[in-house]
């Protein structure tokens, strides 16, 4: 059995088919993890999840930001617009199928050698507060009154991680982190204006994975979120988020040894913007610790 890693899809169906060709994908001996936001801005956000969700056991994915704004929209009818290509997803005859099987999608995946999460982790945490966090926000999204959590969960605030977090300061600060974190300070601090590719951060910040005596230093993580930073591989973290939507490509992660990294390149389902890095294009294969396979 292989496992392949998966980055953001975001609605964009037809690469991720492509993708499952190109690697000969084959459900009843492979596993895909998907690295979240399954959803949103593509053009087939239904199609996606209702593929993903008919892959039983053969498919992990845990949840990210835009998934997490799926299942807000799904109770409060004001968070979803047109910008969002949400509507056929609230729309479709299976929706509460669908929504159902979402909100019970883990935060945090892990096996004997990988961990998979959607954006970051704050630096106080290890593998077990990483664990028991995620359990406690999974539980909430898993409770019959789920929607209380979900009509209170935007917000930036709390930006930092304290033991003494309770009741939904400390659901919202466990999904910011799990789904939206890029940057952080030395103290741990949370920072929500700054998405650019590393360099582009003002010089109190630090990419998460880079953040000062950060506790979860010995796991190996797989994650996505951070189209700008593109493929990047350094000590025990693989991002995985390579611009698919944008025009950049769809990767797919060999976990099993020997590790290899499979591209394909994505006519984008947005116009790629002056704001889309170059850096974000993945690196040379001299560069990389596994070898990059790239197809048309």
């Amino acid at each position: 059995m292989s496992i392949y890693a998966i980055g953001d899809i975001q609605g964009c169906f037809d690469d991720l088919l492509r993708l499952l060709d190109a690697v000969s994908f084959n459900e009843n001996t492979d596993q895909l993890w998907f690295t979240g936001d399954l959803v949103n801005r593509g053009p087939k956000s239904l199609e996606t999840l209702r593929f993903v969700k008919s892959l039983g056991d053969s498919a992990i994915t845990v949840l990210g930001n835009h998934d997490m704004h799926l299942l807000a929209a799904s109770c409060l009818p004001k968070v979803a617009n047109k910008k969002d290509a949400l509507s056929q997803v609230l729309e479709a005859p299976d929706r509460d199928e669908l929504i159902y099987w979402l909100r019970h999608r883990p935060l945090f995946h892990h096996n004997d050698d990988f961990c998979m999460l959607h954006a970051g982790l704050p630096p106080q945490w290890d593998f077990k507060r990483t664990q028991k966090m995620a359990i406690i926000a999974e539980q909430a999204l898993r409770a019959y009154d789920y929607q209380v959590f979900l009509k209170q969960m935007y917000g930036n605030k709390p930006n930092i991680w304290s033991t003494s977090l309770k009741g939904v300061p400390r659901l919202r600060f466990i999904i910011n982190c799990f789904t939206r974190m890029r940057y952080c300070d030395a103290e741990g601090r949370l920072d929500f204006t700054n998405s650019g590719p590393l360099g582009s951060q003002p010089e109190n910040l630090f990419p998460w994975f880079e953040a000062p005596k950060r506790k979860s230093a010995d796991m190996r993580i797989v994650f996505g979120h951070w189209s700008s930073l593109g493929y990047y591989e350094g000590p025990n973290c693989y991002a995985i988020d390579t611009g698919c939507l944008w025009g950049g490509q769809l990767t797919a992660l060999k976990l099993d040894e020997p590790m290899q990294r499979f591209s394909i390149e994505c006519p984008g389902a947005k116009k790629p913007g002056k704001s889309y890095p170059v850096a974000a294009r993945p690196a040379l294969e001299t560069e990389l610790n596994c070898p990059v396979i790239e197809m048309s």
